[in-house]
């Protein structure tokens, strides 16, 4: 037997996205989702080994300014002072893996440690952490490449902004793609370093290490160097420095934040790799500081040719076989420093999900994609990512002030929610990692210090502004989040199981033309076995009332109403909210209101269609014992059936009904009549709608309310307020006509209509009759006759009646 499901065809933007990004990866594909520790350092390591190709260059464009070629005697003792802050943080982030084998690093220490709010600090730090390094890696990638091809300098920005949508290709596409196109780069970078600062050191031990010219046009200008420890180096600028040298630690906390996607043990396979990354980058640190110092490298003003472009092509030279291996060395660094901003692309999302989890973000980011990647997460960092970029220009110097803070913030708390955890666990050797974690909170906390201090004015404002900014949204979205889960769970049960069922159900269906959406929802309507069906048309435009009034009549239905209601201010959700409140009224009347919508599978198509059943739902979800529900009818798929039913004659053989707005038959011959062809068409609307079952009748109508002014200045004499009249007793009323409907009456047609005044409402029947000239929604009649009860609600029969003409305010 065929599976119904495998015939409804899949969207269009399904199938390109099958394209695209390959099958889809089922749920329990997601366990094979693991990365060995060979895979996990070239995927998660990019970013934090990468920045050892600009680490050095930004600390010379400190000092290098201030005290000249002295900077070069400083550059070695500022790099030691990094290494030392990477040695703390490995070994406190060793103990974080083994303790969290969870995705989330520090933002889930100081979660478990000081609670949600004060994680929401470590939350903001790796959000814009892991922002920024896209940003500033694509950025330097580029600058190695315009190093290599200075012809495409100009072309900086594009180029950079393209590589990010490269990644974020690579991205959604899942983990194991990810890693398999990213792990290459990264041991391909390692190679080639380690030959250079090899084949540096082995030139100058031999003395056959050249240096630079230090007077190119375009290097950075040359300070005098002064007396003393620091050479004439202000502890300010010495510090400047020590942060820009800090950025070379960026992505130090990858390994924590994707420690979920470890094979198992996580925790031992994850403290492996940090200490094989942590070694690798404190090697190729302190060699290109050593090979700087050896070259006199200096930065550029515009930032290309880099300072390691400039070591590789000393160490290799320009010539044959060795200016080949400077393109290498450039071609890995490129490689490197692109792929090192995916380190943010695997970090991001997990954080992210995370902290949505947690309703401190939009749970959206909590949902994987096709390929079981958190893929708005990811688009997100992209975005975000390409607005930096353009507004940066690219340039490297002009992101770097913001780079760290946010990741040295990470570490702090990471340190200090560990300080907290042993504190209070005190498991076997306690003291000996309450030292480890405490010293490096410390320090780092130190690190964000000087960063906030000396690079305020280069950019760190605007993260010292940004962060508590931050930090208080996400805290508002978690109370909004709070209060909404706890007035949704209020409850639940005595709504679900025990709250009594209303006495009466009607069922309103809102007509706004009559076609073959309108037919799908009425059909639905009388499936919902209530006691009333009602339709309902809101009047902007008499004529377009009264041809729809003529053309349901023609139907001949016997089982449901028109109503036209009048709308004088044109608010359309007001009228539905105040007609539906009516019915409902008295806490008996359970009320469902369709709105038939016409769905389009085309885009452009939707554009020529309004969207205002979407409103009149927002506004009816304030009622209670009020349902609001849009009825879809796929108009594209019934175009394409017409289409190839009539591909003869294309859809100027449609029959006049479906022209007109009226359920679409199959073309007829043209000798048929146009009796017979209403009775073709009543014939195809009764199999849409349906008619109502035998015996079954309709529910009492709702308490009246007062709705409009009075009529009393017309001094009509002897008029009675409606609110006063009596049953079985003649009265003579006048009011407006509130809405208007043709009503079956044992058979024969009705025409019935609400005439309502400030005191009350009545309903005024014309038996056997279809219209009357001049009563429409919103006319003044004056109507005189003896009152009944009918279902409930005071009625005037075959009144004598007059017309209002209307006034010049009307």
């Amino acid at each position: 037997m065929t599976d119904p499901a495998q015939e409804i065809p899949e969207s269009l933007g399904y199938r390109l996205k099958r394209v695209l990004l390959g099958p889809p990866l089922v749920t329990e594909n997601l366990r094979n989702e693991r990365l060995t520790n060979t895979v996990a350092l070239g995927v998660l390591s990019p970013d934090c080994i990468s920045s050892s190709a600009y680490g050095s260059e930004l600390m010379l464009r400190e000092m290098v300014p201030i005290i000249g070629l002295a900077a070069f005697s400083l550059l070695i003792p500022v790099t030691v002072a990094i290494l030392i802050v990477l040695f703390l943080v490995t070994l406190s982030y060793r103990e974080v893996v083994m303790v969290y084998t969870k995705a989330g690093g520090s933002y889930v220490v100081a979660r478990d440690n000081f609670g949600s709010n004060i994680a929401q600090i470590a939350a903001v730090a790796l959000l814009i952490d892991y922002t920024v390094t896209v940003a500033v890696q694509t950025a330097a990638g580029t600058d190695a490449l315009t190093s290599a091809v200075p012809s495409l300098t100009p072309y900086t920005v594009p180029i950079t902004v393209g590589v990010v949508i490269i990644l974020l290709y690579g991205n959604l596409r899942g983990i194991r793609e990810a890693g398999k196109a990213f792990a290459l780069p990264t041991y391909f970078f390692i190679g080639t370093m380690l030959v250079v600062i090899a084949v540096g050191f082995w030139k100058a031990a031999t003395g056959r290490l050249a240096q630079l010219s230090v007077h190119h046009a375009g290097l950075v200008q040359l300070g005098r160097p002064g007396s003393g420890l620091l050479m004439g180096l202000g502890v300010f600028y010495l510090l400047r420095a020590f942060a820009n040298g800090g950025s070379s630690l960026t992505g130090l906390e990858a390994i924590s934040n994707g420690v979920s996607a470890f094979k198992p043990p996580e925790g031992t396979n994850a403290r492996r790799t940090l200490v094989a990354m942590s070694m690798t980058l404190g090697t190729l640190v302190l060699g290109v500081s050593l090979l700087a110092r050896f070259t006199h490298a200096l930065p550029y003003v515009i930032g290309t040719p880099t300072v390691i472009s400039q070591e590789a092509k000393v160490v290799f030279g320009s010539h044959g076989f060795g200016a080949v291996l400077y393109f290498v060395v450039q071609l890995s660094t490129l490689l490197i420093l692109y792929t090192g901003a995916n380190t943010s692309f695997n970090g991001f999302p997990f954080l992210a999900s995370f902290v949505a989890e947690d309703s401190f973000l939009p749970r959206q980011l909590m949902r994987r994609g096709h390929r079981l990647a958190f893929s708005n997460g990811i688009v997100v960092l992209a975005v975000v990512s390409i607005a930096l970029l353009i507004a940066s220009g690219a340039q490297v110097n002009s992101l770097v002030a913001i780079y760290a803070i946010g990741v040295f913030t990470g570490f702090t708390m990471a340190g200090a929610g560990m300080v907290k955890h042993h504190l209070t666990n005190r498991e076997r050797g306690f003291r000996r990692k309450l030292a480890i974690n405490g010293s490096a909170a410390v320090l780092s906390g130190l690190v964000v210090l000087i960063f906030a201090i000396t690079k305020f004015t280069e950019g760190a404002w605007a993260v010292v502004v940004l962060f508590p900014v931050m930090w208080y949204g996400l805290i508002r979205l978690n109370r909004q989040y709070r209060l909404e889960a706890a007035v949704l769970g209020e409850g639940v049960a005595a709504r679900a199981a025990e709250a009594r069922i209303l006495r009466d159900h009607v069922v309103m269906v809102l007509v706004d033309r009559l076609d073959l959406a309108t037919a799908r929802a009425i059909q639905y309507a009388r499936s919902l076995n209530p006691t009333e069906v009602r339709a309902i048309h809101f009047s902007l435009d008499t004529a377009r009332a009264d041809l729809l009034a003529e053309r349901w009549g023609r139907l001949g239905l016997r089982a449901i109403s028109l109503e036209l209601i009048e709308c004088p201010d044109r608010r359309l959700a007001r009228a539905a909210v105040e007609t539906v409140a009516e019915a409902a009224a008295g806490g008996q009347t359970e009320v469902s209101v369709l709105l038939p919508r016409r769905a389009y599978s085309r885009v452009w198509s939707r554009f020529l269609h309004d969207q205002t059943a979407d409103r009149i739902v927002l506004a009816l979800g304030r009622l209670d014992n009020v349902t609001a529900t849009i009825v879809p009818f796929d108009v594209g798929r019934e175009l394409a059936r017409i289409s190839g039913e009539r591909s003869a004659g294309g859809l100027g053989r449609l029959s006049r009904a479906a022209r007109e707005g009226l359920p679409s038959l199959e073309g007829r011959d043209g000798g048929v009549s146009d009796e017979e062809r209403r009775a073709q068409e009543r014939e195809a609307w009764e199999k849409l709608v349906g008619e109502r079952r035998p015996g079954e009748r309709p529910g009492p109508r709702p308490p009246e309310r007062q709705v409009d002014e009075v009529l009393a200045a017309l001094q009509i004499p002897g008029l009675t307020a409606i609110g006063d009249i009596q049953e079985r007793l003649p009265a003579k009323v006048a009011g407006r006509v509130r809405s208007v409907k043709v009503q079956p009456w044992a058979g024969a047609p009705s025409l019935e209509c609400v005439l309502a005044d400030s005191t009350g409402r009545l309903t005024v029947t014309f038996m056997g009759r279809r219209q009357v000239p001049g009563i429409e929604p919103g006319s003044r009649l004056v109507a005189e006759g003896v009152v009944i009860n009918r279902r409930g609600q005071p009625t005037i029969l075959n009144p004598i009646y007059r017309i209002i003409a209307p006034t010049e305010e009307d």
